[in-house]
C-alpha cells in the first residue's frame, strides 16, 4: 500500500524551487484578476488562471479543514454558471487553522496553484486550488449551496478518455460521458451520496470507500469486483471524516451508510476523489462474516497459501492466525506463509533465522487445537529480499507431519539454486528445499522462491511458494496519464518467466508431476504476470474457477481484486481432482489482522 507522506507540488511552469522539502511553488504574476470559482477552475483539469493572483473571489464555506498538512477550507459560488464541465468550489490552501466557519460567505484574493498530491512523479491529477489568501468575512450562518448528489446515474459508464498513456489534463471535461470527467467537474463542490454500499473497510486512516453503484460488478461479500484493466468500476469514491475520528463509522465490506453522507468533494493521493463528509449516514450492518472452508477429505491434499502481514515475534497476532489456520482454513495440510519475518522483525542487526517466529505460530496453533506443525524454509541473506528493512521476510512451509511428509535432500541456502533430477524415472529436486534461480536479476531485492517436495500417500507432489515483487510506485487509477504507467509489473514478469521455466523443467522431467505454484504473487489473473506463469500451459491459476463474484484475496481503494493465487498444473487441473476456495476473513473486515485473504486448494493426487 502507498505510504500516508506526502509533498505539496506544484503542476506546472515552475519558477522557483524553495526549501529542503522540494516544494515546487508558481511565481504570481504581477497582475491580479477578478474572476469567478467557475472562471478559475475551467473546463479542463487544469486552471486558465494557475500561477496567478486573483482577487475577491466570492462563495459560501462549506467545510473546514484544520488538522493534517492539507488546513483550509472550501468555499463554492452559489450562483452557478451553466456549464456542467465548470466546478463552483474550490479548496482554499491556508496552513494554519481557518478563521472562517461553515456557512460564511467571503472574499478570497490569492494564487491560483495546481498542486500534485505526491508530488509530480506519482502521476497524479491536480487539485486547484487559492493559496496564500486574504480572506474577508461578509457574512456569516449563510445557508450552504445544495449538495450535488452523485448516483448511480449520475456517474457514466466509461471511466476515462485515453491519451495513449499521455496526459489528460488538459482535454475538455466531458462529465456526462466519463467518470473522472464527472468527479472533476464537481472537485471543490459540496456533494453527497445516499444509502451508499461499503466497498471497503475503515482502514487506519479513518477512511472507507463506498459504491454508487452496488449492481457493479458485485463481490460476494457486497464490494466491486475488478475484472480487468479496460473495465474500471466507476461508482468507487472515497469517504473520509471532516469531524471527530471518534464519530467514524467501523464499516465491513457489505454495510451501508444509509441516510445521507456529504461534503465537499476533494482528490488525494491514495485513491483520487474522495468525499470529506461533514455528515456522515448511519451504518447498516450487512450481515458480511468471516468464511471458514471445509476440510479436506480422507483422500483430499489441502495447500494454502497465507500472507501474515510481517509476522514477527513481538506481534500480538499469533492467536488470530492460529485462529485463522485451525477454524477458518480447516488446518491444512500444508500452508505457504508469506511475510515471516526474522526472529528480531524490523531491528536489523544481521538476524536471518525466523525459528523463533514460526515455532511461536506453531504453538499458537496447538493451543487453537490443531495440528503441530513441521516447517521448512530457506533464511534470506541480510537485507537482499526487500520488505520491511531489517526484517528479512521470507516464505515458510508449515506441513502437517501426520498427514504429508517432507522429503529433505541437501537444502540449499540463500545463493543456491535448486534444480531439476530423475529418480528412478520420476521428477526430484537437487536441493528440498532449496530456492528457484535465486542469482536471477528478476529476484534483486525482492524474495525468491522456495521450492520444496512433498509425498501424499505416496503420490509426490512439488510446491514452490512465492512473493512477487509490490506495486508500488505504480500509477494510480484517476492518474492524469491515461491508461496509467504500471512500471512495477516489469519485474513481475521477469519473476514469472523464471518460475515458469522451473515449472516447465519438472514437467519436461516427469509430465504427469504434480506441481503447485502458489503465493502473493501481487498481480491479478488477468495480467500478463499471470498469463506468463501459465505460458505453454505449464500451469493455470485455480482461482478462475471460482465465479467471477468470488473471484478476489485483497480489497484496495474499493476493488475487490485477486493477488494471492495458487496454480497448478495440467495432472491437476485436467483430472478435475481439485476445489479452490478463497478464504474471505481479513480484506473486507476493518479489525484485519493481515490485509491479505487465504486461498486454499484441495485434490487428489
Amino acid at each position: 500500500m502507498p505510504s500516508k507522506s506526502s509533498a505539496r507540488l506544484a503542476a506546472l511552469t515552475v519558477a522557483a524551487v524553495c526549501s529542503a522539502a522540494s516544494a515546487l511553488v508558481l511565481v504570481p504574476s504581477a497582475h491580479a484578476a477578478s474572476a469567478r470559482v467557475h472562471d478559475i477552475q475551467g473546463t479542463t483539469r487544469l486552471s486558465p488562471y494557475a500561477g496567478q493572483q486573483v482577487t475577491d473571489v466570492t462563495g459560501v464555506v462549506t467545510g473546514v479543514r484544520g488538522y493534517g498538512s492539507s488546513r483550509g477550507f472550501w468555499i463554492q459560488d452559489p450562483a452557478p454558471d451553466a456549464d456542467p464541465a465548470t466546478s463552483e468550489g474550490v479548496f482554499v490552501f491556508t496552513g494554519s487553522a481557518p478563521k472562517v466557519a461553515v456557512g460564511d460567505a467571503v472574499t478570497v484574493s490569492g494564487t491560483v496553484t495546481e498542486y500534485v498530491p505526491g508530488g509530480a512523479s506519482s502521476g497524479n491529477q491536480s487539485l486547484t486550488e487559492i493559496t496564500r489568501p486574504t480572506v474577508t468575512v461578509v457574512s456569516s450562518g449563510n445557508t450552504v449551496p445544495a449538495a450535488t448528489r452523485i448516483t448511480a446515474r449520475s456517474v457514466p459508464a466509461a471511466y476515462t478518455p485515453e491519451a495513449a498513456g499521455g496526459s489528460v489534463n488538459s482535454l475538455p471535461l466531458r462529465p456526462s460521458r466519463y467518470a473522472l470527467d464527472f468527479y472533476e467537474s464537481l472537485e471543490g463542490m459540496n456533494v453527497q451520496v445516499a444509502d451508499a454500499r461499503v466497498a471497503g473497510a475503515t482502514d487506519p486512516y479513518t477512511e472507507l470507500w463506498v459504491t454508487v453503484k452496488p449492481k457493479e460488478n458485485p463481490s460476494a461479500g457486497g464490494g466491486t469486483v475488478y475484472r480487468s484493466y479496460d473495465s474500471q468500476n466507476t461508482g468507487r469514491l472515497q469517504i473520509q471524516s471532516l469531524g471527530a475520528v471518534a464519530d467514524f463509522p467501523e464499516a465491513t465490506v457489505g454495510d451501508t451508510l444509509t441516510g445521507t453522507t456529504a461534503g465537499p468533494l476533494d482528490y488525494n493521493q491514495y485513491g483520487g476523489y474522495r468525499l470529506v463528509a461533514n455528515e456522515i449516514g448511519a451504518l447498516r450492518d450487512g450481515g458480511t462474516e468471516p468464511e471458514t472452508t471445509r476440510a479436506a477429505q480422507r483422500g483430499e491434499l489441502a495447500v494454502a497459501t497465507y500472507n501474515v502481514e510481517n509476522l514477527d515475534p513481538s506481534d500480538a497476532t499469533f492467536a488470530a492466525h492460529a485462529a485463522a489456520i485451525t477454524r477458518h482454513l480447516a488446518s491444512p495440510d500444508i500452508v505457504s506463509l508469506e511475510e515471516i519475518q526474522d526472529d528480531n522483525g524490523a531491528t536489523d542487526d544481521g538476524t536471518v533465522t525466523a525459528g523463533a517466529t514460526v515455532t511461536k505460530l506453531i504453538d499458537a496453533i496447538v493451543a487453537a487445537g490443531g495440528p503441530r506443525y513441521d516447517w521448512r524454509s530457506v533464511d534470506p541473506a541480510d537485507g537482499e529480499d526487500g520488505g520491511e528493512p531489517g526484517g528479512n521476510i521470507r516464505q515458510v512451509f508449515l506441513f502437517d507431519p501426520e498427514r504429508v511428509s517432507f522429503t529433505d535432500r541437501a537444502a540449499g541456502d540463500a545463493g543456491t539454486a535448486t534444480g531439476v533430477t530423475r529418480i528412478r524415472g520420476k521428477a526430484a529436486l537437487t536441493h528440498s528445499p532449496g530456492r528457484v534461480d535465486p542469482a536471477n536479476a528478476a529476484w534483486e531485492n525482492s524474495r525468491k522462491p522456495l521450492a520444496g517436495e512433498f509425498v501424499f500417500r505416496g503420490r509426490t507432489v512439488f510446491v514452490i511458494a512465492n512473493h512477487f515483487a509490490s506495486k508500488g510506485g505504480d500509477q494510480g487509477l484517476t492518474s492524469q496519464y491515461q491508461p496509467p504507467a504500471r512500471g512495477s509489473e516489469i519485474q513481475r514478469h521477469l519473476q514469472a518467466a523464471a518460475v515458469n521455466t522451473f515449472v516447465k523443467d519438472i514437467l519436461d522431467t516427469q509430465k504427469n508431476a504434480d506441481v503447485v505454484t502458489l503465493g502473493d504473487i501481487n498481480d491479478f489473473e488477468f495480467s500478463t504476470t499471470a498469463r506468463l506463469l501459465e505460458d505453454g500451459g505449464a500451469l493455470w491459476s485455480a482461482v478462475k474457477s471460482l465465479p467471477r463474484a468470488e473471484r478476489y484475496s485483497y480489497v484496495y481503494q474499493g476493488n475487490s481484486q485477486v493477488l494471492d493465487q495458487i496454480l497448478i498444473s495440467p495432472s491437476i487441473r485436467h483430472a478435475g481432482r481439485f476445489t479452490y476456495d478463497s478464504v474471505h476473513i481479513n480484506a473486507e473486515f476493518p479489525d484485519q489482522i493481515s490485509d491479505h485473504d487465504p486461498q486454499v486448494l484441495r485434490f487428489r493426487p
